[in-house]
């Protein structure tokens, strides 16, 4: 009786709903009844919108609903999640050349001005499937190693669909196209503020958060200060920075040719590297207050030095909290670089309004989406890293 009511047990539990499934399920849903693709004559004209059934060759729309569907069954019913992941994967990838397809299969031949690109359709599925991997990817409790190899496996494949021009028909690839050498320098220069506002921040609030977790009754006052400068708004912020720096650049010779201005990369890299400031210095407080005194009692029955047991105990062991902070960092940086473009300091943000300034979209999603994905894939790194740092049990070990 025992053995009967287990088995009813365990088959009641794979036939029963995922109910976060179930708003993902209906997410997709909605999705195949919106415009998969909207067509305009030129960049800047009226879209029209266009079903999945109109946006493709039959057989092809048939196969991505089906696939649609399929994946709203795996995620309604709790199936097993190695199951899941690759019906979703296989949706995913379908979706990706599926709307490379659409591009070409709408755009007249011989016609350089017309513009297709992905409806809510489109944007609708890819969010719901993105969700649902994510979803199915912390349910699978993933090692860290395990994770940057599916973030390795999908820079890849990204890499081959761009090469491969599945995507070269869409009307964000033509702005690509025509933008090539800006593009590149905007992104190098994007890279380089957040980067490089990262290493000058953690190199300033480093020794402050040593210093304040020392001597704790400075520690409120500083933090206050940093704390008071996160609460500027970033345009504020750049734009009190443009007088100062006018002033530096017209009083000393050799700022101008260091690249110091009102306007230009200067106030947008030192206003990132003071928003960067509070989280990296509260980081490194945090992280040398959760080291067990009984540890420092150790190194100093040892006979270590100070400055040994904090470079030999405390910092080692404040480390992964250390970098949470850089993380929480990057991730802030690589958005708020966006806002450089109002100023004149370059980065993907000139994309993001010249686009807004034109009413051309998809100048703004070629800003705004390697953006995303920059800050995607920063999260991804640094998460493994952490858990890594911290001998996560879900951590490979080795042989």
């Amino acid at each position: 009786m025992q053995s009967k009511a287990d088995h009813a047990t365990a088959a009641h539990a794979r036939l029963s709903f995922d109910r976060l499934g179930l708003v993902i399920a209906l997410i997709i849903i909605v999705a195949l009844v919106q415009p998969f693709a909207l067509v305009r004559p030129n960049r800047i004209a009226a879209t029209a919108p266009v079903t999945i059934l109109d946006a493709l060759p039959f057989w092809q729309s048939l196969a991505m609903i089906a696939l649609a569907l399929g994946s709203v069954l795996a995620m309604v019913w709790r199936t097993a999640p190695q199951l899941r992941l690759a019906i979703l994967s296989v949706s995913l990838l379908a979706l990706a050349i599926t709307i490379g397809s659409s591009a070409s299969y709408l755009t007249p031949s011989d016609n350089d001005y017309a513009r297709v690109s992905p409806g809510s359709s489109f944007w609708l599925m890819f969010l719901a499937l993105a969700l649902a991997i994510g979803d199915t990817f912390v349910r699978l409790q993933l090692k860290p190693l395990t994770r940057l190899a599916a973030l390795a496996v999908f820079i890849i494949v990204l890499g081959i669909f761009l090469y491969a021009g599945v995507w070269s028909d869409l009307s964000i690839l033509k702005e690509y196209a025509s933008h090539r050498g800006p593009f590149m320098n905007a992104l190098s220069t994007h890279a380089l503020l957040a980067g490089g506002s990262l290493v000058v921040a953690f190199l300033i609030a480093t020794p402050i958060g040593i210093l304040i977790h020392r001597i704790k009754r400075l520690r409120d006052a500083v933090l206050s200060v940093f704390n008071v400068i996160q609460t500027i708004p970033s345009m504020a912020l750049f734009g009190m920075l443009i007088a100062p720096l006018a002033w530096v650049a017209a009083t000393f010779p050799g700022a101008a040719a260091l690249g110091i201005a009102g306007i230009g990369p200067a106030p947008a890299f030192i206003a990132l590297v003071a928003y960067a400031l509070l989280p990296l210095a509260l980081a490194t407080v945090t992280g040398l207050d959760s080291v067990a005194p009984a540890v420092v009692d150790a190194a100093n029955g040892v006979g270590m030095t100070r400055f040994q047991r904090l470079f030999s105990v405390e910092l080692p062991l404040a480390f992964p909290v250390i970098l949470t902070g850089i993380r929480v960092v990057l991730v802030q940086n690589i958005g708020l670089a966006v806002i450089a473009g109002l100023v004149g300091g370059g980065g993907l943000g000139i994309f993001v309004f010249q686009g807004i300034s034109q009413t051309a979209t998809d100048l703004v999603l070629l800003g705004a989406l390697p953006t995303v994905a920059m800050a995607f894939a920063a999260a991804i790194l640094l998460d493994a890293l952490i858990e890594i740092s911290r001998g996560h049990p879900n951590m490979e070990q080795s042989p």
